[in-house]
Order: C-alpha cells, then structure tokens, then sequence
C-alpha cells in the first residue's frame, strides 16, 4: 500500500494519474471482504477515504456489510446489475455513521481534499499503516493510523515528520481522535507516539493535530 502511494504521489505519475478508490464495486467483492469482519470494512473504507480526495463504494451492499461472492468469482452474488433490490438499510451491524462521519470530516477538512498532499510515518509495528495529510497552509493537519490486522489489537509506536509538519523537535501538542464520536484528546509531545488499535473497538484513528 504504501509502495503504491508513493508511486503516485511522489513520482511523475502524479502529472498525468489521479486515483479514485473503492474498496468494492459491483463487480468485486474482494477476499478481504468475503472473509472479513466489520473492521475490515471500516478499514477498507478509511484508507480509500482518506488516502484520496476521490474516492467511491457500491453503497448498500458496503454500508450492511454484504460479504456473500457469486461461487467461484470475486463478485456479489444476487448484485444489482441485472436486478432491483430493496435494502435495510438500518439492518443489525450497519456502518451508515463510520460512513457519515469520515465523509463529514473530508468536507469540513481541506486537508482531506487533495490527493498529493501525503507524507507516510515511520512505525514500530509492520501492522500499523501511518500518514499524516495537510492543507497548503498547514492549517489543516491530519494523522490517519490504520491496523491493517482486522482480528487482533496492535499497538507501536509512530513517528510523525515534524519537518513536513512545521514542528520543532521538542514541540508539545495535541491530538483529536474525529473518527471516535467521543473525540477523545490526547496529548504528545515530540516525533515518537504510542498509539493502539482495537478492531474490535475500532480499526483507525483519524487524528486532527492540534496546535
């Protein structure tokens, strides 16, 4: 993942390419997803989300968690392409306001507006998928923490890139979790932070850092 964003955002690539994410589509239906659980498709949806300003889903079978393959293909089976359904939408286990909150913080949030603006952090934990995103002005700043294990926690340590964020090496600041609805505050302080994923909580963070 991290291989493939920095190709295109740090190369030329990023001249001619502007990516567009979907963790699924009517015509695939990862083994991610078959075999995954709620996390991995919050997961799924947060990295899309956040690592492109353009990004896309097959909404209903996405937001009620449908995971049933045609046999034999990556593909839904009983999709829409060939047939009206009628979804419940309000059916058990539903993610509609992960769906909604993420989407609300790339509209109030210019740094989640642009693509390129992308600076992956280094970790102690080769589960743990870390990048901090940022407005031209600096005023929007971001880390997004993802466990990219969607059975188990996973804790480590990440170290932000003070330079690429403006911050002096000893600098005192905080951090709001947006993706938790309690917005938990946390205070750090320096490069290195300790951070821990439950997938059963939640699998990311998305960080608004404060200053």
């Amino acid at each position: 993942m991290r291989q493939y964003l920095t190709e295109l955002t740090k190369s030329e690539t990023k001249e001619f390419f502007w990516p567009n994410f979907w963790p699924n589509t009517p015509d695939i239906l990862h083994e991610d997803l078959q075999h995954g659980n709620r996390a991995t498709f919050i997961g799924r949806f947060v990295l899309a989300a956040t690592l492109s300003s353009n990004y896309g889903i097959y909404g209903p079978a996405y937001e009620l968690l449908d995971t049933e393959p045609f046999p034999g293909k990556e593909e839904y089976n009983n999709n829409e392409k060939y047939q009206l359904k009628v979804w419940d939408w309000f059916a058990p286990g539903n993610i509609r306001e992960e769906i909604a909150r993420v989407n609300a913080i790339r509209r109030n949030h210019s740094a989640f507006q642009r693509t390129f603006n992308i600076e992956f952090c280094e970790t102690d934990n080769p589960s743990l998928l870390a990048y901090v995103k940022q407005s031209y002005d600096r005023r929007s700043q971001f880390l997004v923490v993802v466990n990219m294990d969607w059975q188990w926690v996973q804790m480590g340590s990440v170290d932000l890139p003070l330079e690429f964020l403006g911050f002096a090496a000893d600098r005192a600041y905080r951090v709001k979790d947006l993706l938790d609805p309690q917005e938990p505050v946390f205070h750090w302080r320096g490069r290195r932070n300790f951070v821990k994923l439950d997938p059963l909580v939640s699998p990311a963070h998305i960080f608004q850092i404060l200053t």
